[in-house]
C-alpha cells in the first residue's frame, strides 16, 4: 500500500484533531508507516509527542461490516486489559465514522515478530527456543480459556448456548453461498465436505463450558518476543466471540505445520525443527486445563472443516476476479488437505 493509498483511509488532520479531544499527546503526527500483515485491515504505525501508536481500521471496501468488526476487536482488547492473556494494549477506540470514515482504534506497538514472516537469529538458531515458542501458544490459550467472560464485561458478546450445534449448518451454508461468485467450480470437487458436515452434526458434544473464543488461533496470528520464546501478543481478534474455547485448540492443531513447516493457508515457518508436534500441544493443554478433552477429535475435525471453507472462500473470490488467483489457488490446495485430514480423522475415530 503506497502513501497515497493509506491516505485514502486515514486523514491525518482529522486523526490529530480527534486525538486532541482524547488527550492523546499533542503536536504533529510523524513518520506514518503502514505495517504488513496477513489481513485486509490497515495497520498504520506513527509517532506523536514522542509516543508510538498503531492504528487499525477496515479497508475501503470490506467484505462485511468492517466497522462492526473493528469495534468488536476493540471491545475484546479492552476486556483483556490487566489479564494474563498476551495481547496488544488498547489505547482508545472510535466508532464515529465521521472521523475517518469507519470505526478504528489505537493500540500500543508490540515488540515482537510473526514467525511466518521470519525469525530473528536467536530463534532461528536454537531448536529449544522454538520448542518453547510452540508451547507458549498453548499457555496463551489456557490463559484465555480461564477468563470469566462475564467478569470482564463480555456477557453479551455472543450466544454460547447452542454454539456447537450451530457450527456445521452455518459453515455449510457459507460454502453454498460461494456459488454467487461467478467462475467458482462449486463444492462438488471438495472431498467429502458434506459427509464431514453430517458427521459433525451427528456427533456434536452435548456439554461444554463456554468462554472467550479467538476464532482464528494459529501461528500467523501471534507475535513472539524478540528477546526470547515468550508469546508477546495474540493478534487479529476479528473472529472473536463467545463459544467453546476447545475450538481454538482444535484450530491450532488443524492449522499446525507438518515436518516441512507448512501449515494451513499460507503458514510457512522455517526452520521448523524443534517446534513441538500437534500431539505435544494437546498434551500441554490437557495437563493444565480443567476442560474435558475426551471429544477433542470432534473439535479438530470442526476446525479443519471451518478453516477449509474459509480458505475456499478465497479461491471462490479469486475465480470471480476479486482476489489474486495465486493466493486463491494456494488456499484451495490447503482447503483440500484440510478436508482430507478431517475425513481421515473421522475414519480413525469411527474405528475406535
Amino acid at each position: 500500500m503506497s502513501r497515497a493509498d493509506w491516505q485514502a483511509l486515514v486523514d491525518i488532520e482529522r486523526l490529530a484533531s480527534w486525538m486532541d479531544e482524547q488527550g492523546l499527546e499533542s503536536g504533529p503526527i510523524e513518520d506514518p508507516k503502514r505495517l504488513t500483515g496477513g489481513t485486509q485491515n490497515l495497520l498504520l504505525h506513527f509517532r506523536r509527542g514522542g509516543r508510538d501508536f498503531v492504528l487499525r481500521r477496515p479497508p475501503l471496501h470490506p467484505r462485511q461490516d468492517g466497522s462492526k468488526t473493528i469495534a468488536r476487536e476493540a471491545r475484546v482488547l479492552a476486556a483483556l486489559a490487566g489479564s494474563a492473556v498476551p495481547h496488544t494494549a488498547l489505547i482508545a477506540a472510535c466508532d464515529d465514522a465521521s472521523v475517518l470514515g469507519a470505526s478504528f482504534y489505537l493500540m500500543e506497538p508490540v515488540d515482537g515478530f510473526n514467525a511466518s514472516a521470519g525469525m530473528p537469529a536467536l530463534h532461528a538458531s536454537d531448536p529449544q527456543v522454538r520448542r518453547q515458542m510452540g508451547l507458549s501458544m498453548v499457555d496463551a490459550l489456557l490463559r484465555l480459556g480461564e477468563l470469566d467472560y462475564r467478569a470482564v464485561g463480555l456477557d453479551d458478546f455472543g450466544k454460547p448456548e447452542g454454539f456447537l450445534q450451530r457450527q456445521a449448518p452455518r459453515w455449510l451454508s457459507q460454502l453454498q453461498g460461494y456459488s454467487d461468485y461467478f467462475g467458482w467450480p462449486g463444492a462438488a470437487g471438495l472431498p467429502d465436505v458434506e459427509v464431514i458436515g453430517q458427521w459433525l452434526v451427528e456427533n456434536c458434544p452435548t456439554h461444554n463450558t463456554p468462554g472467550i473464543l479467538h476464532g482464528d488461533f494459529h501461528l500467523a496470528n501471534v507475535m513472539f518476543s524478540s528477546s526470547g520464546p515468550r508469546l508477546a501478543a495474540i493478534v487479529d481478534w476479528e473472529l472473536a466471540t463467545l463459544g467453546d474455547p476447545l475450538l481454538d485448540l482444535g484450530w491450532l492443531v488443524a492449522s499446525w505445520p507438518g515436518a516441512d513447516g507448512r501449515g494451513a493457508g499460507t503458514i510457512h515457518v522455517q526452520p521448523w525443527d524443534g517446534f513441538p508436534t500437534a500431539d505435544e500441544l494437546i498434551a500441554r493443554y490437557s495437563a493444565s486445563s480443567h476442560r474435558d478433552l475426551s471429544e477433542l477429535d470432534w473439535y479438530i475435525v470442526l476446525a479443519g472443516f471451518k478453516l477449509g471453507i474459509l480458505l475456499e472462500g478465497s479461491y471462490a473470490r479469486a475465480c470471480a476476479g476479486k482476489a489474486p488467483m495465486e493466493v486463491g489457488q494456494t488456499h484451495h490446495a490447503s482447503a483440500l488437505r484440510l478436508f482430507e485430514r478431517a475425513h481421515a480423522r473421522i475414519a480413525q475415530v469411527d474405528r475406535h
